[in-house]
């Protein structure tokens, strides 16, 4: 039985690899572990539990805390996690410093309020708080009385799909179209939009139905349809966060230098089983690596991706010298299904490169998975011992 708290990981002095892990689709099924994860854990682990390689969970869920999702797949996989393995959709929003003291919007489901405040944003208002201080805005739900006042809203975050989307949707354009003044009537000439810092692009993802569930990429083309259809303007992202974001990657490649004891990693797997967002970000981050390294210089401070992003956070270097993309055939993508070239985008403003959508390799499973890359691994190990 493994201790709880306490990270341990082999660094395997002829080995330089870390492992990125999607959840949905390639671990769990909802709340089922596939059987092919419990069988890849078994060969990812020595005989005293510890990890051979470094490994971080790298998943667009957003309604929980980091620490409550390293709970959640210590207990289901009976491997022990810690929160320093954990990527959520909305982890890397602690880097974005200058939104910290501003008055948030934020919608999602979960403990939203905890989640935005763990994150470092100091003044939050939720759907909730909104809909109760303006009563009027809500035509969904009809019983609410008018809570105090609240302040003016500077910036809006979107952690995931909301329970109700009419309510949501309403009420973000309202918003939006009064400059964080929903008591206000619309101004659709307005000059500036507030910030929209936008977690988990996934249109859809894989539960417990034989079928894909829409994500929140789903919500957020409803949004953007409905900002368009109002304003005859495209709405615009400060930044868009999650996969197939490159800080997300970049966020993921330090947690695996970590746990390596800031020893060089020079190879990146990443296991998922979406194109659009875990094989298109990890490539999207493989070409972001083949430039940076072909430059030889310092990157520049990474921008959350969004389009016209202002959005800086610390300089880092990355150590990686790729990343390989590896798709899984458990979850939203399916073989006989092939994707439409009109499906080749997240949003409206995120057009995807179609090169970018091929993934490094193709497997069953995430079983299938770990011994691909423990295959390449041991050759890079042979032939580095058959040099020396």
């Amino acid at each position: 039985m493994w201790c709880r708290g306490v990270l341990r990981t082999v660094r395997r002095s002829s080995s330089q690899a870390g492992i990125l892990l999607d959840v949905d689709g390639v671990l769990l099924r909802g709340g089922d572990v596939l059987p092919a994860a419990r069988r890849a854990f078994r060969k990812l682990l020595d005989p005293n539990d510890n990890f051979l390689f470094p490994v971080v969970f790298v998943t667009n869920a957003g309604s929980c805390q980091r620490r409550d999702k390293a709970q959640q797949l210590s207990r289901l996989l009976d491997v022990q996690i810690v929160p320093e393995q954990v990527v959520l959709s909305h982890s890397p929003l602690q880097a974005m410093k200058t939104f910290h003291d501003k008055c948030v919007l934020v919608s999602g489901q979960g403990p939203v309020t905890h989640i935005a405040r763990d994150l470092g944003f100091q003044n939050v208002v939720t759907m909730e708080q909104l809909s109760e201080h303006h009563p009027l805005l809500d035509m969904v739900e009809h019983n609410r009385k008018r809570s105090p006042s609240l302040p003016q809203i500077q910036a809006i975050i979107l952690f995931g799909e909301p329970v109700r989307w009419e309510t949501s949707l309403q009420l973000l354009i309202d918003v939006l179209l009064t400059n964080g003044r929903p008591g206000c009537m619309y101004d659709s000439h307005l000059s500036t939009q507030l910030p929209v810092l936008a977690c988990n692009m996934d249109l859809v993802w894989m539960a417990e139905a034989p079928s894909p569930r829409f994500g929140h990429g789903m919500f957020l083309l409803c949004l953007e349809a409905a900002f368009r259809k109002l304003t005859g303007r495209e709405l615009r992202y400060e930044a868009m966060l999650g996969k197939p974001s490159l800080m997300t990657y970049q966020y993921a490649e330090q947690l695996l230098q970590r746990q390596n004891h800031d020893h060089k990693i020079s190879t990146v797997y990443a296991v998922g089983d979406n194109l659009m967002t875990d094989i298109y970000g990890a490539n999207r981050y493989n070409q972001y690596l083949a430039q940076q390294h072909a430059a030889m210089t310092p990157p520049a401070k990474m921008a959350a991706q969004g389009p016209g992003s202002h959005v800086m956070v610390a300089e880092e270097t990355p150590s990686a010298a790729q990343c390989r993309s590896i798709l899984v055939c458990t979850g939203v993508y399916n073989p006989d299904s092939p994707m439409p070239s009109d499906q080749n985008a997240l949003t409206e403003t995120l057009v995807m490169e179609p090169d970018l959508l091929q993934p490094s390799h193709v497997v069953e499973d995430v079983e299938a998975a770990v011994d691909l890359m423990l295959q390449r691994e041991s050759v890079v190990t042979s032939d580095l011992h058959d040099s020396t």
